[in-house]
């Protein structure tokens, strides 16, 4: 599958200030796990946190899952750091694709980032953390549309 042609992300040199509030809760809780295990501590607890704030506590488990796939592969920012870093962008696409877009195209954002095995394996969850946002209200962007 061919991952060249997907849409620019216009959150790629964002502040984190900047971010919609869905996509600054998906980044902290992906920061807070990246922290937690680099640490040397269980990330789903930590990543929980911020969603437990916005009712979305059940979301956190999914984003272990897909986390878990990347483990230290994906570049992930400190919790304090301004902007968006490393593989952040790519993952806020991944999921807003997995969210609001065609499943294909969420499959090639988690081919940028992950072997085949691993990108597949990361749709079920990915898709899970996006129902348990849209049922709270929080709609990520839609990188589809300008």
């Amino acid at each position: 599958m061919a991952t060249h042609g997907l849409p620019t992300w216009p959150w790629t040199d964002a502040h984190v200030d900047a971010l919609p509030v869905p996509e600054a809760l998906l980044l902290e809780g992906m920061r807070r796990w990246s922290c937690a295990t680099r640490r040397g501590l269980a990330g789903l607890p930590e990543a929980r946190l911020p969603f437990i704030a916005e009712n979305v506590a059940a979301a956190a488990p999914a984003l272990d899952a897909v986390m878990r796939l990347g483990g230290h592969r994906f570049a992930m920012g400190e919790t304090v750091h301004p902007a968006l870093m490393g593989d952040e962008p790519a993952l806020l696409l991944a999921f807003a694709l997995a969210q609001r877009g065609p499943r294909r195209e969420a499959l090639a954002a988690f081919l940028r980032l992950l072997p085949p095995a691993g990108a597949y394996a990361a749709m079920g969850p990915a898709i899970g953390l996006s129902l348990s946002f849209r049922r709270a209200g929080l709609l990520l962007a839609n990188p589809l549309r300008g």
